[in-house]
């Protein structure tokens, strides 16, 4: 299925697309003077997760999706479960790399499984659970050493898929279809390769266009051509990321599905284009928005917690105990517990001293967070 741009209602959509980068510049500002910016950029990427599901029609609760994280569930996971964490993993890989690796061939290979596993790790990819350290483009002139390590690695990155399961390209492009009973779960003619190049055409065609409006375009034409067959949520992550390329939101991946949980799904689902690029403007809008609240709130809690830091030691566990406070949504006593490397009573002891708001109300498994 193609995509046709064609001609554009601009007086319509114009102030949207002003009001939409404005909000997303002065967030953006804002998160990169923040001292809370990085807890959160991290709290953006549970509560992403957690929307893209809910857009998605699929229920998915955040303390379950922290938990899990955390390892530390409460419940056997999910299917929902697992495909959330996917996501959250995959945004810690988005936000780790270089700003254009995601859209680029050899990224959304790697985001979907499919990337050739003769190659070493792509330029500038930090480590799925965000981790510092991108790896150095590799220089020509290697020596025979150097060049003999390269090989090891792309022979460990082969063994470590072959021992997760993940088949090769030459495997993955054979595929027969899969159907169990009158469902069918792997299309054969879905010709992923195909929809990806057309894809990837609109997004260069809408690349002279403001950031908002191509972010919004892009986002459309991946629902309408449906790329993947089983990842259809990567879709707005590639759209984030494509405004993180383009220099509009630098200082963290912007939680754009929490702004599409806002708005109703006759709008996001309208036959009218139109009406569905407002609902994605409308949808930028919001979440900014929410993301200015999110952060004056956690900056807030900041200060009122480091309060309590008055008189301490310098080899105290608050500041730990903070700082993953900042940086989830909710946190478990045996969270605070592995963070500081305390017992179980001492980070009861400190959740207690913080004085932060406990949310499950429950007995047993209990977890505490900032209102």
């Amino acid at each position: 299925m193609t995509y046709e741009i064609g001609d554009l209602p601009f007086q319509t959509l114009l102030p949207r697309v002003a009001l939409a980068e404005d909000q997303l510049a002065r967030l953006d500002e804002i998160v990169r003077r923040s001292p809370v910016g990085e807890g959160f950029a991290e709290r953006g990427h549970f509560l992403d997760a957690a929307g893209s599901m809910w857009n998605s029609g699929e229920l998915l609760h955040v303390e379950d999706l922290v938990f899990h994280d955390a390892h530390m569930d409460i419940r056997s996971p999910t299917h929902e479960l697992v495909i959330g964490h996917g996501i959250l993993r995959a945004r810690r890989r988005m936000a780790g790399a270089a700003p254009g690796w995601a859209v680029s061939e050899a990224g959304i290979s790697a985001l979907t499984g499919a990337e050739r596993v003769t190659q070493s790790k792509a330029p500038g990819v930090a480590d799925e659970r965000g981790g510092e350290g991108a790896d150095e483009p590799p220089d020509e002139d290697d020596d025979p050493l150097s060049r003999e390590l390269a090989h090891i690695d792309a022979v460990l990155e082969r063994s470590r898929r072959v021992l997760n399961g993940v088949a090769t390209p030459a495997v993955a492009s054979e595929k027969p279809s899969l159907v169990v009973g009158g469902l069918v779960i792997r299309d054969a003619e879905w010709h992923e390769k195909e929809r990806l190049s057309q894809w990837q055409s609109v997004r260069k065609h809408v690349a002279d266009l403001p950031p908002v409006l191509s972010a919004a375009l892009l986002f459309d034409a991946w629902e309408i051509i449906q790329p993947l067959q089983r990842q259809h949520w990567l879709g707005g992550q590639l759209v984030a990321t494509c405004l993180r390329a383009q220099g509009k939101v630098v200082s963290h991946l912007p939680a754009l599905n929490v702004g599409l949980k806002a708005v109703p799904r006759e709008r996001r689902r309208s036959h009218d284009r139109t009406k569905r690029l407002l609902a994605f403007l409308d949808a930028m809008c919001l979440a900014a928005e929410a993301g200015m609240k999110e952060i004056a709130r956690l900056d807030q809690s900041r200060q009122l917690m480091e309060r309590k830091l008055r008189g301490r030691r310098s080899t105290s566990s608050l500041p730990a105990a903070i700082e993953l406070f900042l940086s989830r949504p909710m946190v478990s006593a045996a969270m605070v517990a592995k963070a500081a490397n305390v017992t179980p009573r001492g980070a009861l002891n400190l959740i207690a001293e913080l004085g932060v708001r406990e949310m499950t109300g429950r007995g047993s498994y209990r977890a505490w967070g900032i209102l």
